[in-house]
């Protein structure tokens, strides 16, 4: 199973959007404390976390928490990583895949990065930019973790309104 990973995000409609993003991925969610917003129905609604219900997430007080309860293959994406993320190979079929992302403002922390450098990627972008969104940079990774494991248990094909509704 893949996993995306929020190492202790602060902007509600990020998480939001990711929320969403690992609904339709069929990715598990974790949250590592502490957060920037309340996780309750008033305030997830009025971030546009109206997934909550449909997704797996679970929550963790601290990334040692975490750690300790998860098992597989972690990457982990940052703009200090030293290797472009194209060049992750995501083929772990017999074991869980966890893309670990930071919060907005900071980051993962330097102490967990300097653990897993072998294991963390950039998205590469023009030199003068800082970074990019949160929920575009897991949207990104999680999209080419799927594309490298073929887009198993995905649909490749509209099921709403018909694979042919252009051709009506």
């Amino acid at each position: 199973m893949n996993h995306i990973v929020l190492y202790c995000p602060e902007i509600p409609q990020n998480t939001g959007n990711i929320m969403r993003t690992c609904m339709a991925f069929n990715m598990k969610l974790h949250l590592i404390e502490p957060l920037g917003f309340y996780l309750d129905e008033h305030h997830l609604r009025r971030a546009g976390m109206d997934y909550i219900s449909e997704i797996d997430y679970r929550l963790y007080p601290d990334w040692e928490s975490f750690e300790k309860e998860n098992e597989g293959f972690f990457v982990f994406f940052s703009r200090y990583g030293l290797k472009s993320f194209d060049e992750c190979v995501f083929d772990t079929e017999e074991e869980d895949t966890y893309l670990v992302f930071g919060k907005e403002s900071t980051g993962i922390p330097k102490e967990i990065l300097r653990e897993h450098l072998d294991e963390t990627y950039r998205f590469p972008m023009k030199a003068e930019a800082r970074s990019l969104n949160l929920s575009n940079c897991v949207a990104i990774g999680a999209y080419e973790c799927l594309r490298q494991q073929d887009f198993v248990g995905l649909s490749k094909t509209e099921v709403i309104k018909g694979k042919d509704w252009l051709l009506r």
